[in-house]
């Protein structure tokens, strides 16, 4: 029987990038499915209490240089060297994030997979509704479609529920992975996945 990777997403993390292949390798390896969560990081945030690394740590010496050291690493082993952090990080996702939740799930990864790659190699300005609504018709996507469902009362609920629902089973921040009901936060616990799905 296939098992499924649950990832709670968000766009805004330069994470949710690295992790992106890696993960899909470690699926495919496994015969698994990911499934797409989407979530407001924002959100998150706010009713936990957390804050991004390089904010929460800021007074903390050495503790953001090594992880970006670590960061460095992770690209370098998984071949990640077109990841350049987007000059306008941190970056208001919340619309992609509905269009996210607006979609069927299996569609969610096409979105993903076109998506990425503007943001985190290319520096795409996420509120450039203009590029973006290119980068999606170009994509496959009807953009006037998907945008006008951003603003679908039902979707912000939903992704409000997402959000609010991934913080009740225990996330506080993206990636976080659940496989056979663990949890797994951040990009460095791929081994133990792989442990997981190993079981």
């Amino acid at each position: 029987m296939s098992k499924t990777i649950e990832l709670i997403f968000d766009f805004v993390s330069p994470n949710a990038y690295l992790v992106w292949q890696p993960l899909k390798a470690l699926a495919e390896k496994h015969g698994a499915t990911i499934k797409i969560t989407p979530a407001f990081l924002g959100g998150m945030h706010k009713l936990t209490g957390n804050a991004p690394p390089f904010i929460r740590d800021a007074e903390v010496k050495g503790k953001n240089d090594y992880a970006m050291l670590e960061m460095n690493r992770f690209i370098q082993k998984h071949k990640l060297s077109k990841f350049r952090m987007n000059p306008k990080f941190p970056f208001n996702t919340i619309t992609l994030q509905r269009m996210l939740v607006a979609l069927e799930p299996d569609r969610r990864v096409a979105l993903i997979e076109l998506l990425l790659p503007p943001i985190w190699e290319d520096g795409l300005d996420v509120t450039d509704g203009d590029t973006l609504g290119g980068i999606l018709q170009d994509g496959g996507f009807d953009a006037a479609d998907l945008l006008a469902q951003t603003q679908d009362p039902a979707v912000k609920q939903a992704l409000i529920d997402n959000t609010e629902n991934a913080v009740e089973r225990g996330a506080f921040g993206i990636p976080t992975i659940y496989v056979d009901g663990e949890m797994y936060f951040g990009k460095e616990r791929l081994g133990q996945i792989d442990e997981q799905l190993s079981a």
